[in-house]
């Protein structure tokens, strides 16, 4: 799904009228690596793909091929009162969950979800040495994070603080906070994830050029310690 992940996201590029160079300025990566994205070249890392998403404004129904681009509340294409829509359908067989695999051994599996739903609900797996960021930089976004632990073993780094966690092990926290996860263990490690409100955020962005500033540092200047975030986002606040 790789080559249809990058075709999705060149066409929410263009959409919103964003060049190449805009866009890979705004989340701190070159502009060849999201050509090399957007044409199935290489995949993403965790990190760059939420960047990308929250500055495109783009849903993960919308990523993963569920729902058209710009399928949003009050958009043209929206669907005006009174006309049908189609209702998503109450059970999802597994094998027909939409798949992304990302850089570095990183699997999302879209879980049913309703049209507009709160939440983005993923069945993620990390294979032995997969992280969420290969560069080693805590990625933040908008949202709520809930996390439940199947198998294996998650090493999650939430600002200075790292907490390994094991089946049965359970996590929630605001998803600005500065975070990364990684798989240190021999095994394949598991988990169900819920991340509630991003969409919605995303949904009333007034326009995708008001992106994250954190994330508009310019790419010689990466964030790459929990203490770089932290500044940058103490340097943001009013």
């Amino acid at each position: 799904m790789t080559a249809k992940l990058g075709v999705r996201l060149r066409e929410a590029r263009t959409l919103r009228g964003m060049s190449l160079r805009s866009v890979a300025q705004a989340v701190g990566v070159s502009a060849s690596l999201i050509s090399q994205v957007e044409t199935g070249k290489t995949q993403p890392s965790v990190s760059t793909l939420y960047a990308l998403v929250n500055h495109l404004g783009v849903s993960m129904d919308e990523l993963m091929g569920v729902s058209p681009l710009g399928m949003r509340p009050g958009s043209p294409s929206a669907a005006a009162p009174g006309i049908a829509r189609s209702v998503e359908p109450a059970v999802q067989r597994g094998s027909e969950n939409p798949v992304l695999e990302m850089e570095n051994g990183v699997h999302w599996q879209r879980l049913a979800v309703g049209e507009g739903g709160p939440a983005d609900a993923l069945l993620v797996s990390y294979d032995p040495g997969a992280s969420s960021s290969i560069e080693g930089r805590l990625m933040r976004h908008s949202g709520l994070e809930y996390a439940y632990i199947l198998e294996g073993e998650i090493t999650l780094q939430l600002e200075f603080a790292t907490h390994v966690l094991h089946p049965g092990d359970s996590l929630q926290f605001d998803s600005v906070r500065p975070h990364m996860y990684s798989n240190r263990g021999d095994v394949v490690a598991r988990g169900i994830w819920f991340v509630v409100g991003r969409r919605q955020q995303n949904q009333t962005m007034p326009s995708a050029s008001g992106a994250d500033p954190l994330l508009s540092r310019a790419s010689d200047a990466p964030l790459n310690s929990a203490v770089d975030v932290l500044q940058a986002m103490d340097d943001l606040r009013p």
